[in-house]
């Protein structure tokens, strides 16, 4: 049986691409084992798909002054030793990682024993971590057309992120049912992310009494976020977060309004849905979502709004714009070659793995 390690983690950002490989690499008959830190939010998620969980030391690589930049490299090498004792003994075929500090460890000390590493890159410039990991990877995945010219040339390939299949097995009618709406009217979804976004949130609802004239709006609104003044507002459905349901509001919904992480935009290319991007200024984060969005933007999948920018006239007439021109945006996200993200990235491990 081939082994193969999977690694990452920090956010769910850096595991759920891992959960989106699981299904093809046990198809293809691999024996999975995810190694990530002690109890970070990775070693919740995996903890769901009964895969066995190693934890190592990790620590943070800061380009800021704080006292734990003294003790956290201590980690790091305690970290290296503890994935380079088990991969050690282990002995995998490949190690694939989805980037986060934790990556930073074990691709070192896989790459030490000989045993190919292949990372993911989501965002359009390389994180500090995968950075650090460029040098031992045989290949390096991406989504952005732009983030090839900053990987050394024949390691990087244009992937795309995976996505879980069953999001595209959603079902219009128990979307519709589920939030209370017609099957007369088109849908706008907003997704501002697992916490919300404050500023979309906003400027959504200001928004309402013009959008729900000619649309009806589920919103994923985030944790602590729903307005309970709009709860009986006729058209409009809000919900923190959803699970397994949220399969059938994508394939309830016309069209999308998002924020521009790298996972976030890639599902709505996979599942080809027309979309507005609001990417988290650069203010609030290291202007990574700006760049995803504006290459999106290019690439003809996306329409991007700036925060800064984001009044009410402003929404509703983009929104408008996007729906009575939607075909044109489906159409080029069909030619995509980061679609079919899984397939790719399953061909690059059975490479690495003939390879050794």
């Amino acid at each position: 049986m081939k082994k193969i390690v999977l690694t990452g983690g920090g956010t769910a950002g850096h595991v759920t691409p891992n959960i989106a490989l699981l299904p093809a690499l046990q198809e293809a008959g691999y024996e999975i084992t995810y190694m990530g830190s002690y109890d970070g939010i990775e070693k919740k998620l995996i903890s769901d798909f009964d895969i066995p969980y190693v934890g190592i030391s990790t620590g943070k690589f800061r380009r800021y002054l704080d006292i734990q930049n003294f003790t956290d490299p201590f980690r790091v090498i305690k970290g290296f030793s503890e994935a380079r004792k088990f991969l050690k003994t282990y002995q995998p075929d490949v190690v694939f990682s989805k980037g986060g500090f934790v990556s930073v460890p074990v691709v070192r000390a896989a790459a030490s024993l000989g045993i190919p590493c292949i990372i993911h890159e989501s965002d359009m410039t390389p994180g500090l971590a995968n950075r650090l990991c460029i040098s031992a990877a045989v290949k390096i995945c991406c989504n952005f057309p732009e983030t090839l010219k900053l990987l050394p040339q024949g390691k990087a390939v244009l992937t795309g992120s995976p996505i879980r299949a069953e999001l595209s097995r959603g079902n219009k009618l128990a979307g519709l049912d589920m939030c209370g709406f017609t099957a007369n009217k088109p849908v706008i979804m907003v997704i501002g992310g697992s916490l919300g976004a404050a500023n979309v949130n906003k400027a959504v609802r200001d928004a309402l009494p013009k959008l729900l004239e000619d649309f009806q709006v589920v919103h994923l609104c985030g944790k602590d976020k729903m307005d309970n003044l709009l709860l009986t507002t006729p058209g409009y459905k809000q919900f923190e977060y959803v699970k397994s349901e949220l399969k059938d509001l994508f394939a309830m919904a016309d069209i999308v309004i998002s924020r521009a992480g790298a996972n976030a935009i890639c599902e709505l290319l996979a599942l080809k849905k027309p979309n507005i991007l609001i990417p988290l200024p650069a203010s609030s984060s290291r202007g990574d979502q700006i760049l995803n969005a504006q290459s999106f933007e290019a690439q003809g999948f996306s329409i991007v709004i700036n925060e800064d920018d984001l009044l009410t006239d402003l929404l509703v007439d983009r929104v408008h714009e996007l729906y009575f021109t939607r075909q044109t945006y489906h159409e080029a996200m069909g030619k995509s070659g980061q679609i079919d993200s899984v397939k790719t990235i399953m061909g690059l491990l059975e490479q690495a793995v003939q390879s050794k």
